[in-house]
Parts: C-alpha cells; sequence; structure tokens
C-alpha cells in the first residue's frame, strides 16, 4: 500500500498517509462505510448527485466539530442536488449522539471504523494513529473529482469558500 510520509502533520509532527493522493479529474473510488442506523454505506448510493466528501479525525474535537457544523449551515443554499458526507472513524453511536447535540441534521454523517475503507482507498488514513487525515473532495454528478484539498496541518479547518464555489458550479 502507498505511504505518504509526512503529507499530513498534527501540530506540526509529522504524521504518514496511507493509500494514493486523489487528485482532480480522478474518477472517487467507492468506499463501504456504516452509516448511523448500522447499515452499510457506500458512494454508488448518491449516484446522481454532486457530493461534498468531508474526512476528518474526530467530530469530538474542535476543529471536526466546527467544520461539520459549518458544513451543515452551508447545505441548505446548496439545494436538494448536494449531498455532504463528513467520514470518520467515530463509531457511528458516537456520531449519533454528536449530531444530536449539535443539532447536524443536513450532514450525513459516516463511520470508517470497521474496514477503512474509505481512509485506504481516498489516501486519508493516518498510519501512526488510525484516524483520518483533514481533507475535502467534492464530486460531480458522475463520480469524478472536482475538488480536492488534503490539509496539511490537521488541526486546521479546510477552505470552505473554494469547495462550496466547487460544488455550487457543478449544480449550475
Amino acid at each position: 500500500m502507498n505511504e505518504r510520509k509526512g503529507a499530513a502533520a498534527f501540530e506540526g509532527n509529522p504524521l504518514t498517509l496511507v493509500g494514493p493522493e486523489l487528485k482532480v479529474g480522478d474518477a472517487a473510488p467507492d468506499f463501504t462505510v456504516t452509516a448511523n442506523d448500522l447499515a452499510p454505506a457506500s458512494l454508488a448510493d448518491y449516484k446522481g448527485k454532486v457530493v461534498i466528501v468531508a474526512s476528518v479525525p474526530s467530530l469530538d474535537t474542535p476543529v471536526c466539530d466546527m467544520e461539520t457544523r459549518r458544513f451543515n449551515t452551508e447545505a441548505a443554499a446548496l439545494g436538494d442536488d448536494v449531498v455532504i458526507l463528513t467520514v470518520s472513524m467515530d463509531l457511528p453511536f458516537a456520531q449519533s449522539r454528536w449530531c444530536g447535540a449539535a443539532g447536524v441534521e443536513a450532514v450525513k454523517t459516516l463511520s470508517d471504523h470497521k474496514d477503512a475503507s474509505f481512509g485506504l482507498g481516498w489516501g486519508a488514513l493516518i498510519k501512526e494513529l488510525r484516524l483520518l487525515t483533514r481533507a475535502v473532495f467534492v464530486l460531480d454528478r458522475k463520480g469524478t473529482i472536482a475538488y480536492v484539498q488534503y490539509l496539511k496541518e490537521i488541526t486546521e479547518e479546510p477552505d470552505y469558500a473554494a469547495a462550496l464555489d466547487a460544488a455550487r458550479k457543478l449544480v449550475g
């Protein structure tokens, strides 16, 4: 498996990401994760939609919390043709509890804890921590990556404006 040493950092300490570095124009790899109701979920479930995929280390951390709340707020303005997924290694029970406490209803949270299918396929698995790195992907209706941002420092927030702009262009 491809390892990218130093591709991410936590408070300046280098981390290794496992899996390919996806780029604009790549076909988004399918994945199998666990939804909050414990049912399997995959990228194929959202075929025909513009999809924003945000991977985060854990919803129970301040930056991940802010990011997911921000995408939840922005979701209403994007319309029904856009789906926002937040993928983390958090257990589905924790994700469900967090969403309820945070009032997050527009973002679908998905757990990669079981097989790291998303993390390995999307180059987002942090080898040293078995958590997902912070990254944002925007996919067109055919599942092609139109925007990608792997954050070098996982404690920083993504470029919301760029990701949301990319999604809006695909809907219009």
